[in-house]
Protein backbone atom coordinates (compact mmCIF):
# COMPACT_ATOMS: atom_id res chain seq x y z
CA UNK A 1 0.00 0.00 0.00
CA UNK A 2 1.27 3.48 -0.86
CA UNK A 3 0.70 6.43 1.44
CA UNK A 4 -2.05 8.77 0.42
CA UNK A 5 -1.55 12.50 0.12
CA UNK A 6 -2.91 14.78 2.82
CA UNK A 7 -4.38 18.29 2.81
CA UNK A 8 -2.29 21.38 2.12
CA UNK A 9 -0.27 22.84 5.01
CA UNK A 10 2.90 24.90 5.55
CA UNK A 11 4.73 21.62 5.06
CA UNK A 12 8.28 22.95 4.90
CA UNK A 13 8.20 24.92 8.18
CA UNK A 14 6.39 22.09 10.00
CA UNK A 15 8.95 19.51 8.83
CA UNK A 16 11.71 21.89 9.92
CA UNK A 17 10.03 22.11 13.34
CA UNK A 18 9.89 18.32 13.51
CA UNK A 19 13.59 18.03 12.66
CA UNK A 20 14.36 20.63 15.31
CA UNK A 21 12.28 18.71 17.86
CA UNK A 22 14.01 15.38 17.17
CA UNK A 23 17.42 17.05 17.21
CA UNK A 24 16.57 18.65 20.56
CA UNK A 25 15.45 15.25 21.88
CA UNK A 26 18.77 13.70 20.89
CA UNK A 27 20.78 16.54 22.44
CA UNK A 28 18.87 16.31 25.72
CA UNK A 29 19.29 12.53 25.96
CA UNK A 30 22.83 12.14 24.62
CA UNK A 31 24.57 15.40 25.49
CA UNK A 32 22.84 16.50 28.68
CA UNK A 33 21.95 12.96 29.86
CA UNK A 34 18.42 14.08 30.69
CA UNK A 35 16.09 11.20 31.52
CA UNK A 36 14.05 10.06 28.48
CA UNK A 37 10.74 10.89 30.17
CA UNK A 38 11.75 14.48 30.87
CA UNK A 39 13.35 14.81 27.44
CA UNK A 40 10.15 13.78 25.66
CA UNK A 41 8.05 16.13 27.79
CA UNK A 42 10.43 19.07 27.24
CA UNK A 43 10.51 18.50 23.49
CA UNK A 44 6.71 18.18 23.36
CA UNK A 45 6.26 21.46 25.23
CA UNK A 46 8.79 23.31 23.06
CA UNK A 47 7.37 21.99 19.78
CA UNK A 48 3.79 22.77 20.83
CA UNK A 49 4.72 26.27 22.05
CA UNK A 50 6.60 27.18 18.85
CA UNK A 51 4.10 25.60 16.45
CA UNK A 52 1.72 28.59 16.43
CA UNK A 53 4.42 30.69 14.76
CA UNK A 54 4.67 28.07 12.01
CA UNK A 55 1.07 26.95 11.58
CA UNK A 56 -1.78 29.37 12.45
CA UNK A 57 -4.11 26.40 12.99
CA UNK A 58 -1.84 24.73 15.53
CA UNK A 59 -2.59 24.47 19.24
CA UNK A 60 -2.71 27.93 20.91
CA UNK A 61 -0.06 28.75 23.48
CA UNK A 62 -2.73 28.91 26.19
CA UNK A 63 -3.68 25.27 25.49
CA UNK A 64 -0.20 23.74 25.35
CA UNK A 65 -0.27 22.57 28.97
CA UNK A 66 -3.76 21.07 28.64
CA UNK A 67 -2.68 19.28 25.45
CA UNK A 68 0.25 17.75 27.35
CA UNK A 69 -1.96 16.65 30.24
CA UNK A 70 -4.74 15.26 28.03
CA UNK A 71 -2.30 13.35 25.83
CA UNK A 72 -0.56 11.87 28.86
CA UNK A 73 -3.86 10.82 30.42
CA UNK A 74 -5.12 9.22 27.23
CA UNK A 75 -1.94 7.22 26.78
CA UNK A 76 -1.57 6.04 30.37
CA UNK A 77 -5.10 4.74 30.93
CA UNK A 78 -4.42 1.50 29.05
CA UNK A 79 -0.63 1.32 28.94
CA UNK A 80 0.00 1.88 32.66
CA UNK A 81 -2.45 -0.83 33.64
CA UNK A 82 -0.98 -3.41 31.29
CA UNK A 83 2.65 -2.68 32.14
CA UNK A 84 1.98 -2.53 35.89
CA UNK A 85 0.13 -5.85 36.01
CA UNK A 86 2.68 -7.45 33.68
CA UNK A 87 5.57 -6.29 35.87
CA UNK A 88 4.04 -7.98 38.93
CA UNK A 89 3.40 -11.16 36.90
CA UNK A 90 7.01 -11.24 35.78
CA UNK A 91 8.31 -10.57 39.30
CA UNK A 92 6.33 -13.50 40.72
CA UNK A 93 7.70 -15.79 38.00
CA UNK A 94 11.19 -14.61 38.85
CA UNK A 95 10.89 -14.98 42.64
CA UNK A 96 9.21 -18.39 42.50
CA UNK A 97 11.94 -19.82 40.29
CA UNK A 98 9.62 -20.11 37.29
CA UNK A 99 12.21 -18.56 35.01
CA UNK A 100 14.88 -21.06 36.05
CA UNK A 101 12.36 -23.92 35.90
CA UNK A 102 11.52 -23.15 32.30
CA UNK A 103 15.17 -22.88 31.29
CA UNK A 104 16.46 -25.97 33.11
CA UNK A 105 13.53 -28.11 31.97
CA UNK A 106 14.04 -27.15 28.34
CA UNK A 107 17.77 -27.86 28.57
CA UNK A 108 17.01 -31.26 30.09
CA UNK A 109 14.52 -32.06 27.30
CA UNK A 110 16.76 -30.86 24.47
CA UNK A 111 20.00 -32.23 25.92
CA UNK A 112 23.31 -30.43 26.24
CA UNK A 113 24.18 -30.90 22.57
CA UNK A 114 21.07 -28.98 21.54
CA UNK A 115 21.02 -26.68 24.55
CA UNK A 116 21.46 -23.63 22.33
CA UNK A 117 18.00 -24.33 20.91
CA UNK A 118 16.67 -24.73 24.44
CA UNK A 119 18.10 -21.34 25.37
CA UNK A 120 16.58 -19.75 22.25
CA UNK A 121 13.15 -21.13 23.17
CA UNK A 122 13.63 -20.09 26.80
CA UNK A 123 14.41 -16.54 25.76
CA UNK A 124 11.51 -16.48 23.32
CA UNK A 125 8.98 -17.58 25.95
CA UNK A 126 10.24 -15.99 29.15
CA UNK A 127 10.70 -12.50 27.67
CA UNK A 128 6.95 -12.25 27.09
CA UNK A 129 6.11 -11.69 30.79
CA UNK A 130 9.59 -10.90 32.18
CA UNK A 131 11.62 -7.80 31.29
CA UNK A 132 14.67 -8.69 29.18
CA UNK A 133 17.24 -7.32 31.60
CA UNK A 134 15.67 -9.14 34.55
CA UNK A 135 15.54 -12.43 32.67
CA UNK A 136 19.18 -12.10 31.66
CA UNK A 137 20.26 -11.49 35.26
CA UNK A 138 18.29 -14.51 36.44
CA UNK A 139 19.57 -16.89 33.77
CA UNK A 140 23.21 -15.79 33.65
CA UNK A 141 24.29 -18.36 36.30
CA UNK A 142 22.64 -21.12 34.24
CA UNK A 143 24.56 -19.99 31.16
CA UNK A 144 27.84 -20.08 33.08
CA UNK A 145 27.06 -23.55 34.45
CA UNK A 146 26.18 -24.88 30.99
CA UNK A 147 29.41 -23.52 29.55
CA UNK A 148 31.45 -25.01 32.39
CA UNK A 149 29.80 -28.45 32.33
CA UNK A 150 29.67 -28.85 28.53
CA UNK A 151 33.11 -27.30 27.84
CA UNK A 152 31.43 -25.21 25.15
CA UNK A 153 31.90 -21.43 24.70
CA UNK A 154 29.65 -19.19 26.79
CA UNK A 155 28.38 -17.45 23.63
CA UNK A 156 27.15 -20.81 22.30
CA UNK A 157 24.35 -20.62 24.90
CA UNK A 158 24.21 -16.90 25.66
CA UNK A 159 23.71 -15.40 22.22
CA UNK A 160 20.70 -17.62 21.31
CA UNK A 161 19.15 -16.76 24.68
CA UNK A 162 19.32 -12.99 24.15
CA UNK A 163 18.26 -13.39 20.50
CA UNK A 164 15.07 -15.15 21.61
CA UNK A 165 14.53 -12.54 24.31
CA UNK A 166 15.02 -9.63 21.91
CA UNK A 167 12.48 -11.00 19.42
CA UNK A 168 9.55 -11.41 21.81
CA UNK A 169 10.52 -8.33 23.84
CA UNK A 170 10.08 -6.32 20.64
CA UNK A 171 7.28 -8.14 18.83
CA UNK A 172 4.93 -9.80 21.34
CA UNK A 173 2.74 -7.98 23.90
CA UNK A 174 2.37 -7.52 26.85
CA UNK A 175 5.95 -6.22 26.70
CA UNK A 176 5.90 -2.40 26.91
CA UNK A 177 7.13 -1.51 23.40
CA UNK A 178 4.48 -3.20 21.24
CA UNK A 179 1.77 -2.39 23.80
CA UNK A 180 2.55 1.32 23.56
CA UNK A 181 2.89 1.33 19.76
CA UNK A 182 -0.32 -0.68 19.41
CA UNK A 183 -2.16 1.82 21.56
CA UNK A 184 -0.82 4.84 19.67
CA UNK A 185 -1.79 3.29 16.33
CA UNK A 186 -5.14 2.01 17.61
CA UNK A 187 -4.63 -1.67 16.88
CA UNK A 188 -6.11 -4.64 18.74
CA UNK A 189 -3.33 -6.35 20.71
CA UNK A 190 -4.59 -9.74 19.58
CA UNK A 191 -3.48 -8.95 16.03
CA UNK A 192 -0.12 -7.73 17.31
CA UNK A 193 0.37 -10.97 19.28
CA UNK A 194 -0.64 -13.08 16.28
CA UNK A 195 1.66 -11.36 13.79
CA UNK A 196 4.35 -10.96 16.43
CA UNK A 197 4.41 -14.75 16.79
CA UNK A 198 4.23 -15.39 13.05
CA UNK A 199 7.07 -12.96 12.33
CA UNK A 200 9.01 -13.57 15.52
CA UNK A 201 9.32 -17.36 15.51
CA UNK A 202 11.07 -17.75 12.13
CA UNK A 203 13.12 -14.63 12.86
CA UNK A 204 14.27 -16.16 16.16
CA UNK A 205 15.11 -19.47 14.47
CA UNK A 206 17.21 -17.78 11.77
CA UNK A 207 18.92 -15.38 14.17
CA UNK A 208 19.28 -17.94 16.96
CA UNK A 209 21.63 -20.95 16.92
CA UNK A 210 21.99 -20.87 13.14
CA UNK A 211 23.48 -17.35 13.14
CA UNK A 212 24.84 -17.26 16.68
CA UNK A 213 26.95 -20.39 16.15
CA UNK A 214 29.01 -18.38 13.64
CA UNK A 215 30.22 -16.22 16.51
CA UNK A 216 30.42 -18.71 19.39
CA UNK A 217 33.93 -19.93 18.69
CA UNK A 218 35.45 -16.61 17.61
CA UNK A 219 36.21 -15.33 21.10
CA UNK A 220 37.61 -16.87 24.26
CA UNK A 221 35.28 -15.70 27.03
CA UNK A 222 36.55 -16.35 30.57
CA UNK A 223 33.93 -17.72 32.94
CA UNK A 224 33.37 -16.11 36.34
CA UNK A 225 33.60 -17.96 39.61
CA UNK A 226 30.40 -19.95 39.94
CA UNK A 227 28.34 -20.06 43.11
CA UNK A 228 25.66 -22.57 43.89
CA UNK A 229 22.23 -21.20 43.06
CA UNK A 230 19.64 -21.96 45.75
CA UNK A 231 16.23 -23.02 44.58
CA UNK A 232 13.31 -20.70 45.29
CA UNK A 233 12.63 -20.69 49.03
CA UNK A 234 14.29 -24.09 49.36
CA UNK A 235 11.15 -25.86 48.14
CA UNK A 236 12.21 -26.73 44.62
CA UNK A 237 11.28 -25.12 41.35
CA UNK A 238 7.68 -25.00 40.08
CA UNK A 239 6.57 -27.29 37.27
CA UNK A 240 7.64 -25.77 33.95
CA UNK A 241 4.40 -26.94 32.27
CA UNK A 242 2.46 -24.84 34.75
CA UNK A 243 4.71 -21.87 33.97
CA UNK A 244 4.01 -22.30 30.25
CA UNK A 245 0.30 -22.52 31.00
CA UNK A 246 0.35 -19.30 33.03
CA UNK A 247 2.12 -17.46 30.21
CA UNK A 248 -0.25 -18.92 27.60
CA UNK A 249 -3.46 -17.93 29.41
CA UNK A 250 -3.43 -14.17 28.66
CA UNK A 251 -2.13 -14.71 25.13
CA UNK A 252 -4.84 -17.28 24.38
CA UNK A 253 -7.61 -15.13 25.87
CA UNK A 254 -6.54 -12.02 23.97
CA UNK A 255 -6.43 -13.99 20.71
CA UNK A 256 -9.90 -15.38 21.50
CA UNK A 257 -11.22 -11.84 21.78
CA UNK A 258 -9.72 -10.98 18.40
CA UNK A 259 -11.48 -13.97 16.83
CA UNK A 260 -14.79 -12.95 18.41
CA UNK A 261 -14.36 -9.41 17.11
CA UNK A 262 -13.66 -10.67 13.60
CA UNK A 263 -16.70 -12.96 13.65
CA UNK A 264 -18.90 -10.07 14.78
CA UNK A 265 -17.31 -7.55 12.40
CA UNK A 266 -18.03 -9.80 9.40
CA UNK A 267 -21.75 -9.08 9.82
CA UNK A 268 -21.36 -5.29 9.86
CA UNK A 269 -22.30 -3.17 6.81
CA UNK A 270 -19.61 -2.36 4.26
CA UNK A 271 -18.29 1.16 3.69
CA UNK A 272 -18.10 2.26 7.32
CA UNK A 273 -15.29 4.52 8.46
CA UNK A 274 -12.97 3.25 11.17
CA UNK A 275 -14.77 5.29 13.85
CA UNK A 276 -18.20 4.13 12.65
CA UNK A 277 -17.01 0.55 12.48
CA UNK A 278 -15.64 0.67 16.03
CA UNK A 279 -18.92 2.09 17.33
CA UNK A 280 -20.96 -0.53 15.47
CA UNK A 281 -18.67 -3.30 16.70
CA UNK A 282 -19.01 -2.15 20.32
CA UNK A 283 -22.82 -2.09 19.98
CA UNK A 284 -22.88 -5.54 18.35
CA UNK A 285 -20.66 -7.08 21.04
CA UNK A 286 -22.89 -5.63 23.78
CA UNK A 287 -25.93 -7.22 22.09
CA UNK A 288 -24.29 -10.66 21.65
CA UNK A 289 -25.13 -13.77 23.67
CA UNK A 290 -24.11 -13.93 27.35
CA UNK A 291 -21.51 -16.61 26.55
CA UNK A 292 -19.82 -14.47 23.91
CA UNK A 293 -19.96 -11.43 26.21
CA UNK A 294 -18.31 -13.45 29.01
CA UNK A 295 -15.42 -14.66 26.88
CA UNK A 296 -15.04 -11.21 25.32
CA UNK A 297 -14.85 -9.75 28.83
CA UNK A 298 -12.09 -12.22 29.73
CA UNK A 299 -10.25 -11.46 26.48
CA UNK A 300 -9.55 -7.81 27.22
CA UNK A 301 -5.78 -7.51 27.75
CA UNK A 302 -6.24 -5.99 31.21
CA UNK A 303 -8.59 -8.73 32.41
CA UNK A 304 -6.63 -11.56 30.76
CA UNK A 305 -3.31 -10.46 32.24
CA UNK A 306 -4.89 -9.72 35.64
CA UNK A 307 -6.35 -13.23 35.76
CA UNK A 308 -2.98 -14.84 35.06
CA UNK A 309 -1.24 -12.57 37.57
CA UNK A 310 -3.70 -13.43 40.36
CA UNK A 311 -3.23 -17.12 39.60
CA UNK A 312 0.55 -16.67 39.76
CA UNK A 313 0.28 -14.87 43.11
CA UNK A 314 -1.75 -17.73 44.53
CA UNK A 315 -0.18 -20.84 42.99
CA UNK A 316 3.42 -19.60 42.84
CA UNK A 317 3.17 -17.53 46.00
CA UNK A 318 0.60 -18.43 48.66
CA UNK A 319 0.45 -22.15 47.81
CA UNK A 320 4.24 -22.37 47.99
CA UNK A 321 4.36 -20.87 51.47
CA UNK A 322 5.27 -17.28 50.64
CA UNK A 323 3.64 -14.98 53.18
CA UNK A 324 1.48 -12.01 52.25
CA UNK A 325 4.04 -9.43 53.35
CA UNK A 326 6.66 -10.94 51.03
CA UNK A 327 4.22 -11.03 48.11
CA UNK A 328 3.36 -7.39 48.77
CA UNK A 329 7.05 -6.50 48.83
CA UNK A 330 7.68 -8.38 45.55
CA UNK A 331 4.73 -6.65 43.86
CA UNK A 332 5.70 -3.21 45.13
CA UNK A 333 9.33 -3.63 44.11
CA UNK A 334 8.24 -4.73 40.62
CA UNK A 335 6.39 -1.45 40.09
CA UNK A 336 9.60 0.56 40.52
CA UNK A 337 11.19 -0.15 37.11
CA UNK A 338 7.70 -0.48 35.61
CA UNK A 339 6.94 3.08 36.71
CA UNK A 340 9.86 4.42 34.70
CA UNK A 341 8.69 2.57 31.58
CA UNK A 342 5.11 3.72 32.14
CA UNK A 343 6.16 7.36 32.35
CA UNK A 344 8.34 7.08 29.24
CA UNK A 345 5.53 5.47 27.25
CA UNK A 346 3.12 8.11 28.52
CA UNK A 347 5.54 10.80 27.38
CA UNK A 348 5.62 9.09 24.00
CA UNK A 349 1.85 9.45 23.90
CA UNK A 350 2.29 13.16 24.69
CA UNK A 351 4.75 13.53 21.81
CA UNK A 352 2.30 11.83 19.46
CA UNK A 353 -0.52 14.10 20.63
CA UNK A 354 1.60 17.21 20.10
CA UNK A 355 2.59 16.10 16.60
CA UNK A 356 -1.10 15.73 15.77
CA UNK A 357 -2.26 19.01 17.32
CA UNK A 358 0.50 21.02 15.65
CA UNK A 359 -0.26 19.56 12.20
CA UNK A 360 3.14 17.85 11.88
CA UNK A 361 1.67 14.39 11.27
CA UNK A 362 -0.48 15.80 8.46
CA UNK A 363 2.53 17.61 7.01
CA UNK A 364 4.53 14.35 7.05
CA UNK A 365 1.72 12.56 5.24
CA UNK A 366 1.63 15.29 2.61
CA UNK A 367 5.41 15.29 2.22
CA UNK A 368 5.65 11.55 1.68
CA UNK A 369 2.21 11.07 0.12
CA UNK A 370 3.43 11.02 -3.47
CA UNK A 371 6.89 9.65 -2.78
CA UNK A 372 5.94 6.07 -3.65
CA UNK A 373 7.51 4.79 -0.42
CA UNK A 374 5.45 1.90 1.00
CA UNK A 375 4.14 2.57 4.48
CA UNK A 376 6.04 -0.36 6.04
CA UNK A 377 9.33 0.86 4.62
CA UNK A 378 8.69 4.34 5.98
CA UNK A 379 7.80 2.99 9.44
CA UNK A 380 10.98 0.88 9.55
CA UNK A 381 13.14 3.80 8.43
CA UNK A 382 11.68 6.16 11.06
CA UNK A 383 12.23 3.65 13.88
CA UNK A 384 15.71 2.66 12.69
CA UNK A 385 16.98 6.23 12.38
CA UNK A 386 15.82 7.18 15.89
CA UNK A 387 17.22 3.91 17.29
CA UNK A 388 20.65 4.48 15.76
CA UNK A 389 20.72 8.10 16.88
CA UNK A 390 19.74 7.77 20.56
CA UNK A 391 19.92 4.06 21.44
CA UNK A 392 16.73 3.38 23.40
CA UNK A 393 14.45 0.91 21.63
CA UNK A 394 11.43 2.12 23.61
CA UNK A 395 11.98 5.78 22.70
CA UNK A 396 12.56 4.78 19.06
CA UNK A 397 9.27 2.85 18.98
CA UNK A 398 7.29 5.67 20.57
CA UNK A 399 8.82 8.34 18.35
CA UNK A 400 8.25 6.32 15.18
CA UNK A 401 4.66 5.54 16.20
CA UNK A 402 3.98 9.24 16.69
CA UNK A 403 5.47 10.04 13.29
CA UNK A 404 3.35 7.33 11.62
CA UNK A 405 0.05 8.53 13.11
CA UNK A 406 -0.74 10.56 9.98
CA UNK A 407 -0.29 7.62 7.61
CA UNK A 408 -2.65 4.99 9.03
CA UNK A 409 -6.11 6.25 8.04
CA UNK A 410 -8.01 3.49 6.27
CA UNK A 411 -5.69 0.67 7.29
CA UNK A 412 -7.26 -2.54 8.57
CA UNK A 413 -6.43 -4.03 11.95
CA UNK A 414 -4.08 -6.66 10.45
CA UNK A 415 -2.28 -3.92 8.50
CA UNK A 416 -1.96 -1.76 11.61
CA UNK A 417 -0.52 -4.76 13.46
CA UNK A 418 2.13 -5.20 10.77
CA UNK A 419 3.02 -1.51 11.00
CA UNK A 420 3.46 -2.07 14.74
CA UNK A 421 5.73 -5.08 14.12
CA UNK A 422 7.83 -3.16 11.60
CA UNK A 423 8.30 -0.25 14.01
CA UNK A 424 9.39 -2.75 16.67
CA UNK A 425 11.80 -4.36 14.20
CA UNK A 426 13.36 -1.04 13.28
CA UNK A 427 13.77 -0.12 16.95
CA UNK A 428 15.49 -3.44 17.74
CA UNK A 429 18.38 -3.38 15.28
CA UNK A 430 21.75 -1.66 15.21
CA UNK A 431 22.38 -1.93 18.95
CA UNK A 432 25.63 -0.15 19.76
CA UNK A 433 27.35 1.84 22.48
CA UNK A 434 24.46 4.25 23.13
CA UNK A 435 22.11 1.33 23.98
CA UNK A 436 21.90 0.17 27.61
CA UNK A 437 21.16 -3.36 26.41
CA UNK A 438 24.47 -3.38 24.55
CA UNK A 439 26.36 -2.78 27.81
CA UNK A 440 24.31 -5.30 29.74
CA UNK A 441 25.06 -8.06 27.24
CA UNK A 442 28.70 -7.00 27.14
CA UNK A 443 28.90 -7.20 30.92
CA UNK A 444 27.17 -10.54 31.46
CA UNK A 445 28.89 -12.23 28.53
CA UNK A 446 32.21 -10.72 29.59
CA UNK A 447 32.93 -9.29 26.12
CA UNK A 448 34.82 -6.15 25.18
CA UNK A 449 33.08 -3.36 23.29
CA UNK A 450 34.65 -4.53 20.02
CA UNK A 451 33.55 -8.12 20.61
CA UNK A 452 30.00 -7.01 21.44
CA UNK A 453 29.87 -4.93 18.25
CA UNK A 454 31.01 -7.95 16.24
CA UNK A 455 28.41 -10.26 17.80
CA UNK A 456 25.35 -8.70 19.40
CA UNK A 457 25.20 -5.67 17.09
CA UNK A 458 25.15 -7.96 14.06
CA UNK A 459 22.54 -10.27 15.60
CA UNK A 460 20.24 -7.39 16.63
CA UNK A 461 20.51 -5.92 13.13
CA UNK A 462 19.69 -9.31 11.61
CA UNK A 463 16.59 -9.53 13.84
CA UNK A 464 15.53 -6.09 12.61
CA UNK A 465 16.04 -6.78 8.90
CA UNK A 466 14.65 -10.34 8.86
CA UNK A 467 11.61 -9.35 10.93
CA UNK A 468 11.02 -6.47 8.52
CA UNK A 469 11.24 -8.82 5.51
CA UNK A 470 8.76 -11.29 7.01
CA UNK A 471 6.35 -8.43 7.75
CA UNK A 472 6.64 -7.26 4.13
CA UNK A 473 5.75 -10.77 2.95
CA UNK A 474 2.71 -10.94 5.25
CA UNK A 475 1.58 -7.49 4.05
CA UNK A 476 0.90 -8.98 0.61
CA UNK A 477 -1.72 -11.29 2.12
CA UNK A 478 -3.58 -8.85 4.41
Amino acid sequence: MIIAAASSLPVGPLIALLIFGIALLLVLILRFKLQAFLSLIVVSVVVAAVSKFVNPDAVPLTQVASTIVNSMGGALGFIATIIGIGAIFGAILEHSGGTQSLATSLVRHFGVERASWAMLLTGFVISIPVFLDVALVMLAPLLYALARDSKKPLLYFGLPLVAGMAVTHAFVPPTPGPVAVGFILGVNLGWVILFGMIVGLPTAIICGPWLCSRFANKFEIPLPELEAQPEADGKGLPDFKFILWLIAIPIGLILTGTVLEQMTASSLPEGLSNAERNTALTTAMAASSPTIQFFYFLSHPVIALLLSTLMALYFLGTRRGIDRETLLEISTKALGPAGIIILITGAGGVFKGVLKETGITTALAELFGNSGIPILVLAWIFATLVRIAQGSATVAMLTAAGLMAGFIDGLSQPQLALVTIVIAAGATGFSHVNDSGFWMISRYFRMSEAQTLRTWTIISTAISVIGFVFALILWMFV
